[in-house]
């Protein structure tokens, strides 16, 4: 392919057209399908159009490239490219592979049984991960095999990919952690446990949740949203048992943790009028409560101390004198920005308003040395937001928009931080 033919093969991809060519045996690659070549024999496969782009079944190019797909678990899977694995999850727009964790022009979809997979992540990011593979935009065709003469690079595969724009604001924020040597570790607390069931609602409904069978589902939801991004998860609970409040912040600690994330469910006092109908969402750090609202949750959720048997903390310490302590204070303003990060991208997806970023003396906060906030995912006691963060779907989405925030927390750190690949201060001794 000559120099001219070649860009206006990448300038026509780039515009959503299609640039029409034969190869050596005459063969033309319908405008609708890829060519793959240098398997066990050449296979076309069709081209499936989703609203984020150009899309190929999974299953079809694992067995033209000679790999394999493989169920990992429920909406997760690993397929195999051109000698790489990638960890996929169903909806998630990230590819992990090989502890880095690559952003996808859009996330894998199941339709009709099998599972799509953006046509971006054959041409770009298996050739970048290390796949011996190329991807020729102008005669539509996959290469097993390197130098391959008018191959266009990875670089201009990127933007050949789809066959039509991605998603408004693709691209625009980050999506996954900065490339470094480090892999980040968040700690994810479900509150509550064991004897302690937390809230129970909701006000009126013919259904009943306790606080902590959902925190502990979320945090799992979590735990998972956040590996499949490439980041090491520590969970201080993963049953229906009972962790102390102190205890939690010290496992954080002693796991060298970069972030704590603990997970609540909020309820409205039976004394605030028509409190079956508070709804809502808000994200707190750990600071002297300002409003009446925030001492309210700081005193709901302080209170499972008493579930504890442990030696007791008094009850009324001075949250003045913690704060005076520069493992504290340290962690003040990136606890706000990641709160404010959580916020955000809950407000995306919350069927409940924002209640806004807040502050309080939680017990649960005060040990963790490190970014640390807790999440009111919703209020129990109305029925509707109840049965939302009672449901698979609603937890997920929850899970994925906290696990999204993390991770933007993460590139803006470490572009403040001068792009060393470092983590936010916390126990690293």
């Amino acid at each position: 392919m000559t120099g001219a033919l070649l860009a206006l093969a990448i300038a026509a991809a780039q515009a959503g057209g299609v640039v029409r060519s034969t190869d050596a045996a005459g063969r033309r690659t319908p405008a609708d399908s890829v060519l793959v070549r240098g398997g066990v024999r050449d296979t076309t496969l069709a081209i499936v159009a989703t609203s984020a782009g150009s899309a190929l079944r999974a299953d079809a190019v694992a067995a033209a490239l000679g790999g394999v797909l493989r169920v990992a678990r429920l909406g997760q899977w690993t397929i195999e490219l051109a000698g790489v694995l990638f960890d996929l999850e169903e909806g998630v727009p990230f590819a992990g592979s090989r502890g880095a964790v690559y952003p996808l022009a859009g996330p894998p979809l199941v339709r009709d049984g099998a599972l799509l997979i953006p046509l971006q992540l054959v041409a770009d990011l298996a050739p970048r991960a290390g796949g011996n593979l190329t991807w020729d935009a102008g005669r539509r065709e996959l290469r097993l095999g390197r130098g391959n003469p008018g191959v266009v690079t990875a670089s201009a595969a990127a933007r050949a990919a789809s066959t039509t724009s991605p998603p408004a604001g693709a691209g625009t924020a980050p999506v996954a952690p900065p490339r470094a040597a480090k892999r980040y570790t968040v700690v994810v607390d479900a509150g509550h446990g064991g004897p302690d069931p937390g809230m129970r609602g909701p006000i009126g409904g013919s259904f009943t949740i306790y606080e902590k069978d959902v925190t502990l589902a979320v945090a799992k939801q979590l735990a998972r949203a956040l590996e499949t991004r490439g980041v090491d998860v520590v969970m201080t609970r993963t049953t229906d048992t009972l962790i102390a409040l102190s205890d939690r912040g010290r496992i954080a600690n002693e796991r060298r943790g970069d972030l704590f994330i603990s997970v609540h469910v909020n309820a409205a006092p039976r004394s605030w009028k028509n409190p079956g109908t508070a709804r809502g969402f808000e994200t707190y750090f750990l600071d002297e409560a300002k409003t009446e609202d925030e001492r309210r949750v700081a005193e709901m959720e302080n209170d499972a101390v008493r579930f504890e048997t442990g030696p007791a903390l008094p009850r009324d310490d001075a949250l003045g004198f913690i704060l005076s302590d520069m493992k504290q204070n340290e962690h003040l303003r990136e606890s706000n920005d990641l709160a404010a990060k959580v916020q955000e991208h809950l407000k995306d997806v919350h069927p409940g308003p924002s209640r806004g970023v807040m502050q309080a003396p939680f017990r649960v906060l005060v040990t963790a040395f490190m970014p640390a906030v807790l999440l009111e995912i919703g209020f129990g006691t109305n029925p509707v937001e109840a049965a939302w963060i009672a449901s698979v779907g609603g937890q997920r989405t929850i899970a994925l928009a906290v696990a999204d925030a993390a991770i933007e927390y993460f590139a803006h750190y470490q572009r403040r931080a001068g792009g060393s690949g470092g983590a936010p201060a916390g126990p690293r001794e």
